[in-house]
């Protein structure tokens, strides 16, 4: 059916069906990557820091348009600390539980954020579930926006596999949902949040986006989302089965968080699969 019959009969305009949505300039993608990295180094760093940052490094841009990319790139940087949405007014806050406490065993304590991942002609959103005790990443996924429903599949999937005594996040939208609290509530697992402004409270998630970013997303373009993924999962399989840890006395996460015997057997499981 020709375009010109197909507008009639929807009753729209026909020019609007020849509508093709601009994608974001060389520039901004560049200014984009730009505040990734300084962020990634200093993710206490505000809007005012980010935009003198950049002046002193000659990009000609204002602290409204470095806000605006800021808000678009899930960063909120009107105060130090991350906060990858702004917080729902409406929803309920939870008290960060654990101050002063140390991980001791796995599943003792794992930690939820979210980061922004950069591609050649735009942006993704990577979510991450990792057991502080271990550093291994339980459960990830990758979405284009940073909707409620992707934080779920992340979490429901590390709760597929196992429950940690408390699950602490930011006060992101997300992790305030009523959605996210009751599949944590029903899993009889404790909510806990970072306190405002403390980036220091999740500081083993923190780490991990630095280790990922400088060893992988910096080091690559990602053509497309599918390339994302490919080589995010990738990594994550190396991080969790393949790259000693210092703090784990040079065990890698899976070692720690299974055991060697076990986490043995699933690298040989991962290699397989990632060869066939």
């Amino acid at each position: 059916m020709p375009i010109k019959t197909q507008a009639l009969l929807l009753g729209l305009n026909r020019s609007g069906l020849y509508y093709k949505p601009v994608g974001p300039s060389e520039e901004e993608l560049a200014i984009k990557r730009r505040i990734d990295e300084i962020y990634t180094d200093h993710p206490y760093y505000g809007s005012r820091r980010i935009t003198a940052q950049l002046r002193r490094e000659g990009h000609v841009v204002n602290r409204k348009a470095v806000q605006r990319h800021m808000r678009e790139m899930g960063i909120e940087g009107v105060r130090p600390g991350r906060n990858l949405s702004k917080r729902n007014s409406e929803h309920r806050v939870y008290p960060y539980l654990l101050r002063g406490v140390k991980p001791s065993h796995p599943n003792h304590v794992w930690g939820i954020d979210i980061t922004y991942i950069r591609l050649q002609k735009g942006w993704m959103y990577l979510v991450a579930v990792i057991d502080w005790y271990s550093r291994y990443v339980v459960s990830w996924e990758l979405d284009q926006t940073l909707e409620t429903a992707f934080v779920l599949k992340a979490a429901r999937k590390a709760l597929d596999q196992a429950k940690p005594d408390v699950f602490n996040s930011d006060q992101g939208s997300q992790f305030t949902s009523p959605e996210y609290i009751r599949l944590v509530g029903e899993a009889g697992v404790q909510v806990s949040m970072d306190g405002k402004g403390r980036v220091t409270d999740n500081i083993f998630t923190e780490r991990f986006w630095r280790s990922l970013k400088y060893e992988e997303v910096y080091l690559n373009e990602y053509a497309s989302p599918r390339e994302a993924r490919r080589g995010i999962g990738s990594y994550i399989d190396f991080y969790n089965h393949e790259r000693p840890h210092q703090a784990l006395g040079y065990m890698t996460p899976a070692e720690a968080y299974f055991g060697e015997e076990v986490a043995g057997r699933l690298a040989g499981l991962t290699i397989a699969s990632a060869g066939s």
